[in-house]
């Protein structure tokens, strides 16, 4: 029998403010309950939600490949990213096949791979990740320094 030392589960989502817009992606590791144990996020500058939510889904698959994992178990609320990589839905836009090949060139050195859509209401982690990054874009530097020393 197999150790499940080398399971990775994750949320992942990604979004833009307008579409393309700010755009930034986030990922929550899961332990086994489902509970988020781990979060990573980065700002991707001016993109589509959809292109948001493909660099979640690569970070999440490099984040499990550096771990050597050999189940990956990728939850995401982006139901066209999810059967893009199932292969029920072509890929089309252009700006979105670089990321999908990426994404299925990581995943096919997984032993065991699943993606499933979850509602967003079960992508709470991932979205609250997503909103934070794009939140500190918004905000100016001066607003998060500390206030100049009195003389």
């Amino acid at each position: 029998m197999q150790s499940m030392a080398g399971r990775f589960s994750a949320a992942i989502d990604g979004g833009s403010r307008g579409n393309p817009g700010p755009a930034a992606w986030g990922v929550a590791v899961l332990d086994d309950h489902g509970a988020c144990i781990e979060e990573h996020a980065g700002l991707l500058g001016r993109a589509t939600n959809n292109v948001a939510e493909y660099h979640a889904l690569i970070q999440a698959l490099e984040l499990a490949q550096a771990r050597r994992a050999d189940e990956v178990v990728i939850q995401a609320d982006a139901e066209l990213i999810v059967r893009q990589i199932e292969g029920t839905y072509r890929v089309r836009h252009p700006d979105l096949k670089p990321l999908h090949a990426r994404a299925l060139t990581l995943i096919r050195g997984i032993p065991r791979f699943r993606i499933r859509h979850v509602p967003r209401a079960q992508n709470k982690a991932a979205d609250r990740l997503v909103n934070q990054a794009l939140d500190s874009a918004e905000t100016p530097a001066e607003a998060t320094a500390p206030p100049p020393a009195l003389p």
